[in-house]
């Protein structure tokens, strides 16, 4: 028997799965929520576009989540002996960039800086950086178009160097103090590794690559003098990034003594270079060419790879195209959506329709469920955090059209549901529109799992059967499988994914197949949906808007009839 530990660092919390690495049975899981903050996010409620974390909760969630699953997995498993973990693997949201000393120490770690939001985790929903995200994208259409290219030819305000750049801009201080900026995936590996110094972590390729305009076609990072035009101190600090990144394949080191001792386990096992979580959660749904994973929680990531020996063309809107950022040997290519459940949250959370009971998740679900598609003669844009692919554009904002005095509180939760189900079709169109075929459609995420009327409206709306990942924890599980990996077969795990995931990858029995009828009056919705998206998100856009309420209540009353 050999185990494998995985730590996926989510939105509000860390979760710690041991898995079996022969068969993918999952022996222990247990999740620290983070303390600091709002739901574990630092916000201001002057400005909507912050949302910080206290890297001081990473590291709490180490030990508090891997102690919790080694204690179930015993319950679980009377054999099971913490001696036979062999590797531990670690995925993070991102780009959450840290601001970091000499030393690899977060700043908001420091007496200078504790109380300081500039100085903390800039988290992945972070988009203070609205503006110098724009400006990035000027400045390399004009001179460095090819840095846009394999990022979808707009930079995004969630990404590493629009966050830097803001806070040279409103917060020098903590700029000048920051000796680098290391992503969160990078941080929490080094951490257990001793090896947080700048300058010999090493770098996570899918962060970089989707994140960073990495790419060694260009010399890795974007040239000194190209960052320089956007602020000299910004040119400086590329010489204290990094030249070189890595894949999962790769070890990141071993676990210390001092950690091994504090968490119960090993010394000395290998653990894996991080990646981000949507990438891993695919690698956990069994991802492979043609087969889209769709990673469905508070946003939506959409996942695809493709053998790194094909000629792939350049997909604009996309978050980039990636040699290894999700499985060595193949190219990543990263979409989706900036909000899915937060959207849900919303409506249930602020607007509070109906009162606690009333306007619960599953009670707006239970009614919304009874309408046919087009019944509530409503369409929403599913834009509450902005648009994260094809438009790229957070300044994008939610719009629910359709509204009578007769409209209620789940026909409005049903057409919030359409709406993502809509956007998402828009990516698997834009891949497909640029020859990259989506043959199959496997979602993971609580949301895919707890909600089948849900799932129902994403194989309607796309006319694809919906499968849904056998692990309740795929990001997790895809974190565990790349500590198998770095462990090898001579340790128990594996030297190849494709064996790793064929081992401890599967579907649930369950699966959503698309109802004709259905089909046929959802695509007379979505025509409706990209009318509104042409209109609101691009610029020049010439149409007419005049025959989209009505078109609603048309199709509204074909379905009553």
């Amino acid at each position: 028997m050999a185990y494998t530990i995985g730590l996926d660092y989510g939105t509000n919390s860390v979760r710690c799965l041991i898995v079996d690495v022969t068969n993918g049975n999952e022996l222990g899981t247990a999740v620290y929520e983070y303390e600091t903050g709002e739901a574990g996010i630092i916000l201001d409620p002057a400005d909507h576009n912050l949302a910080r974390q206290n890297p001081a909760d990473y590291l709490k969630g180490i030990e508090a989540a891997v102690k919790a699953a080694i204690t179930e997995a015993k319950d679980a498993d009377k054999d099971f002996d913490t001696s036979r973990i062999i590797g531990i693997g670690i995925d993070t949201t991102g780009s959450t960039p840290i601001p970091v000393d000499k030393n690899g120490t977060p700043l908001s770690m420091s007496d200078e800086f504790k109380d300081n939001p500039s100085a903390c985790a800039w988290l992945w929903k972070d988009h203070t950086g609205h503006a110098e995200a724009a400006e990035l994208t000027e400045l390399a259409e004009k001179e460095h178009p090819e840095y846009l290219a394999k990022c979808g030819g707009t930079y995004s305000s969630e990404w590493f160097f629009s966050k830097i750049l803001h806070c040279l801009r409103t917060d020098p201080a903590v700029f000048d103090a920051a000796y680098s900026w290391v992503e969160c995936c990078d941080y929490v590996p080094a951490v257990l590794t001793d090896t947080t110094k700048p300058d010999i972590i090493k770098r996570s390729r899918c962060a970089a690559g989707h994140k960073a305009m990495f790419n060694d076609q260009w010399g890795g990072l974007p040239a000194k003098d190209f960052l320089a035009r956007l602020h000299p101190e910004l040119g400086e600090l590329r010489g204290r990034l990094y030249e070189k990144t890595y894949t999962v394949k790769t070890q990141a080191g071993k676990l210390t003594e001092q950690w091994a001792h504090k968490l119960g386990l090993p010394a000395g096992i290998p653990v894996a270079v991080g990646a981000f979580d949507a990438h891993l959660g695919a690698v956990g749904s069994g991802i492979a060419p043609g087969k889209l994973v769709k990673i469905i929680g508070t946003s939506t990531c959409d996942m695809l790879v493709a053998e790194s020996s094909r000629q792939l063309p350049d997909i604009p809107g996309i978050c980039g195209l990636v040699d290894g950022s999700i499985l060595p040997g193949f190219f990543g290519l990263e979409a989706g959506q900036s909000a899915v459940g937060d959207i849900f949250n919303w409506f249930v959370n602020y607007i509070q329709p109906g009162g606690e009971s009333a306007g619960s998740h599953e009670a707006l679900t239970e009614k919304a469920a009874k309408l046919k598609p087009g019944q509530s003669g409503l369409l929403a844009l599913d834009w509450n955090n902005g648009n994260r692919t094809i438009l790229v554009d957070q300044r994008l904002t939610g719009l629910i059209l359709g509204q009578t005095l007769h409209t209620s509180a789940h026909a409005i939760y049903r057409a919030l549901i359409e709406a993502t189900a809509f956007g998402g079709l828009t990516i698997i169109n834009r891949f497909e529109e640029y020859g990259v075929r989506v043959s199959e459609v496997i979602n993971c995420g609580g949301i895919a799992e707890k909600n089948p009327l849900l799932m129902q409206i994403y194989a309607d709306v796309t006319d694809r059967e919906m499968k849904i990942s056998r692990s309740a924890q795929s990001c997790a599980l895809g974190a565990g499988i790349t500590g198998a990996v770095v462990a090898g077969a001579e340790s128990g795990g594996y030297d190849d994914f494709a064996d790793a995931q064929a081992a401890m990858c599967g579907m649930k029995d369950i699966t959503y197949k698309p109802i004709p009828e259905n089909h046929r009056v959802y695509q007379q919705l979505y025509a409706l949906y990209k009318q509104l998206h042409d209109a609101f998100g691009l610029q020049g856009w010439s149409g007419k808007l005049a025959n989209v309420m009505k078109d609603l209540l048309n199709i509204k009353d074909s379905v009553i009839s």
